[in-house]
Order: structure tokens, then sequence, then C-alpha cells
């Protein structure tokens, strides 16, 4: 009945050949399970050592990622060994593209690409890999390139765009893979400070880019000579029309190399006041006490004047005016400032607070303490307020009185009462 519809049923010996294989696949999953089990702890300690705690989301994955790993290659290695029979090459052409879509799956979703990203890369692997064994890509190849249309001496069609889309998408994933690995290890690096380690890292991030694109051009088969005239114009446009994110990229750069502003930096730019957060490509963030996030562009940085508090030293001194009437024990209220400066934890010890009498007002005698903090980026209107607070209470219990503005007020002439009307 079925030969007389043109299909050809299999002989007992593909069965047999169908259930060796099957039996092969369970044993290969089998071994691949004792294998993960002892690797996957060494793995993830690995992978967190070569790319940190966070380890971008694979190492709670390493147990399944090395068990389809090793079930891919036992399973590639069985498959190239023999030539075997239709029907198990089919058992054994599934599992080992499941089995490698999976593990391509899974370290796509580990490096937090898009789920689409991941189910595209995984299906491509599943198909390619299947029809390698059963026979071969041509087939596939010659129908996704039959949809499509010529331009020229060019050809775009179907498996041209999946080729692009393909090639993007896996050089995304190996840059974000290359450059997490590479930015632990200059993060960790003994031999670079925190700022050559931050500039060193965009350099990294930089190049690496620059090696995808050409490596992405190449594996597409784009010649750039053809488009040369159209990538001069487009690259004049796109050089008026970026001008100003290229002058912030290189004003980080330049920034980061003589090293004027680190992350951690207490700095004060315009009205804008707090620690240097982190220095990116376009600006710097600069994190106030109120927790807001100012975003400075690197260019404001290099032309506008901006007061580093940390540049050579993180000590800063702290000016808090304070006025007491004239008829008070000057003697005894200046003694009482002192105490209250040193009163915070946070003020040094070394340089000591000083005191200054600044001069004569007009109700009240000036003074201005002066405290040094080692901690900038804490603020200082916590200090400020700590040894205000200490010395208005020991005002109060020694009879020091705080002046209310006075004024003398002298009168020229005063007008006579009106006279009585006839």
């Amino acid at each position: 009945m079925f030969e007389g519809l043109g299909v050809t049923w299999p002989t007992y010996a593909d069965w047999v050949s169908a259930g060796i294989a099957f039996v092969i696949v369970l044993l290969a999953w089998g071994i691949s399970h004792l294998i993960a089990r002892k690797a996957a702890p060494w793995l993830a300690e690995l992978w967190a050592q070569r790319a940190g705690a966070r380890g971008e989301g694979l190492a709670p994955r390493m147990g399944d990622l090395a068990r389809y790993l090793s079930v891919s290659l036992i399973l590639a290695v069985i498959v190239n060994a023999d030539s075997w029979r239709p029907l198990s090459a089919i058992v054994l052409g599934t599992a080992l593209a499941a089995s490698a879509a999976l593990l391509i799956s899974g370290l796509a979703r580990g490096l937090q690409l898009p789920r689409w990203a991941a189910a595209l890369l995984a299906g491509t692997a599943f198909v390619a890999l299947l029809t390698r064994v059963v026979g071969g890509l041509e087939p596939i190849t010659q129908t996704l390139d039959r949809v499509g249309f010529t331009a020229g001496d060019h050809r775009f069609s179907l498996l041209s765009v999946l080729q692009i889309v393909l090639t993007l998408v896996a050089l995304y994933a190996l840059v974000k893979l290359v450059n997490r690995i590479a930015g632990h290890s200059i993060k960790h690096s003994s031999g670079l400070d925190a700022t050559q380690k931050l500039l060193a890292q965009k350099l990294v991030g930089v190049a690496l880019l620059i090696a995808a694109f050409f490596i992405g051009i190449d594996l597409v088969g784009i010649d750039l000579t053809a488009l040369a005239v159209f990538s001069g114009a487009f690259g004049l446009a796109i050089g008026f029309g970026l001008q100003k994110t290229f002058g912030n990229l290189i004003a980080g750069i330049i920034l980061l190399m003589d090293r004027s502003i680190k992350p951690g930096d207490v700095i004060v730019v315009g009205d804008s006041f707090g620690h240097v957060g982190k220095i990116g490509v376009r600006a710097v963030s600069i994190v106030t006490r109120d927790g807001k996030e100012h975003l400075i562009p690197n260019e404001n940085l290099m032309t506008q004047e901006v007061e580093n508090w940390s540049y050579s030293s993180p000590n800063v001194r702290v000016h808090i005016p304070v006025g007491v009437a004239y008829d008070c024990d000057l003697a005894l209220a200046q003694k009482l400032m002192i105490e209250a400066a040193v009163a915070p934890a946070r003020v040094l010890d070394t340089p000591k607070p000083s005191l200054w009498l600044t001069g004569f007002g007009e109700s009240s005698v000036d003074h201005e303490i002066l405290v040094w903090i080692a901690d900038p980026q804490a603020g200082v209107g916590g200090v400020r307020s700590e040894i205000l607070n200490h010395l208005w209470r020991l005002f109060k219990e020694n009879g020091i009185e705080i002046p209310y503005p006075q004024r003398d007020i002298h009168v020229r002439s005063w007008p006579g009462p009106p006279e009585a009307e006839g």
C-alpha cells in the first residue's frame, strides 16, 4: 500500500539502527548529567572569577549549559564516527540539534539577550544541524535564496537577510561576553588605579565595537569600496550631526587620561554639587545629597570652571559663621565655639578646628568656625548642623546671647501739635 504511494517503509535493519541510536542518545544524556554535576560548580566559580559575581546571569545556568554542551559534543562525535541509516540519522540529528539549540538559547538568555534573539539563534542552530546530519543545508539555502531580487551585482533574498540578522545577533552576544570578561579582568587588575581601569574598560569597549563592525562586514560580504562615495557623504553628514556626541566622547577620554575628575570625587559645576557617580561616553553623572542624579556633558567639564574638592586631597574645610552679642563674655564664647567644633565624629583632629574673629557687625561680634572633614561625599550640611546644635546648647547653659538685629534711629525733627482753629 505504501509502496504504491511512493513511500518507502523502514526495514527491520532501519528500526534496529534507530533503536540503537535512541539508546545512544539516552546514554549520552546520562553521561552528560554526570559530567555536569561534577563540572557545574567549578564552571560557576570560574565564571564568577572571570566575569564578576553577577556573571550576567550565566552562573546559575552553568549546570544546564554543561549538560547541553556535553551531550552535544558526544553526539557530534557519534554522528561523524559512522555512516548511519536515514532513520537513525534523524534520531541522532534531532537529539544533537535540540541539545545545541538549548545550549545556544541558555547562553543567549544568560547574556540577557532578548527572547526573540535567543529563539532566532536557537531555531537556526536546530534547523542547520538537523539538515546537516540528514542531508545537508543546500535544499534550504537554495529555497531561501530564490525568494528575493537582484539589484545590479548584488542579490537580496531571504537568505541574505537571515545571514545579516544572525551575524548581528551573534556578534552582539560575542561582544557582550568578551566585554564582560575583559571588564572584570581590568577591574581586578592590581597595577591600575580606578581612573585607569575605567579608561581601559572604555577603550576595550570601543575596540570591540570597531572589530565587530569590520568582522560583520566581512562575514556578510559587503564591499565597502562600492560604497566609498556614498559612505563619504554619509560620514560627512553624520560628522556634522554628531559632532557634539563625538566631542563629548573625546572629552570623556581626556578626563579619564589626565585624571582631573575621577569617580567618587566631590565636584561643583555651576549649580550642581555632589560626588561623581560614573564617567560615561556622553556625560558625567553627579549624584547630589538629595539623591538626584545630574548628567553633565563631558564637554562642559572641559570648558567650564569646575571645583573639585577631592582633586589632590579628600580633606575639605567647612566654614561656619557665628555671631555673639557685644556685652557677652567674648573669651568664654570663643572657648564654647571651639568645644562645639570638636564634638562631631567626622571633624578631623589634624588639622585642628580653628576660630576666626572676622569683624564687628552692626549688632554682633562676627566669628567663623573652621573645621576639616575627610568625607565630603557624605555632605557638609550634617557637620554644620551638628556643630550649631551643640553650640546652641552650650550658649544656653552659659548665658551667651545671640543678638537680634539692632538699629539706632536718630530723629532730626519732630512736628509739633496742630494749632487749634478759631
